[in-house]
């Protein structure tokens, strides 16, 4: 599962929690949840569920597109191989 980091913190913010008074809130770590808002971490579904009702929504609210790559580690995973056997990118094909 991968948690919008900004979005969260962006939400966090608007709701006036400080970093260590959520992550206390949330039951998690504050090193953790900082993690998890600069995109170095992922969370687990429970972590995510915990957050959202903190924030008072949903866990898709706090989601990442799956569809939209965050780092050069997705874009490796979204490269397609043509019939030749030379990598090229989803992009190309549009």
């Amino acid at each position: 599962m991968q948690p919008d980091g900004p979005e969260i913190r962006r939400r966090r913010e608007l709701r006036g929690y400080g970093l260590r008074t959520f992550a206390l809130a949330a039951e998690i770590s504050h090193t953790h949840l900082s993690r998890i808002e600069r995109e170095i971490k992922g969370a687990q579904p429970e972590v995510m569920a915990r957050i959202a009702r903190v924030l008072g929504c949903g866990i898709r609210d706090i989601e990442r597109d799956r569809t939209e790559p965050n780092d050069e580690r997705d874009e490796d995973r979204l490269a397609l191989h043509d019939h030749e056997g030379t990598r090229r990118r989803a992009a190309d094909d549009a």
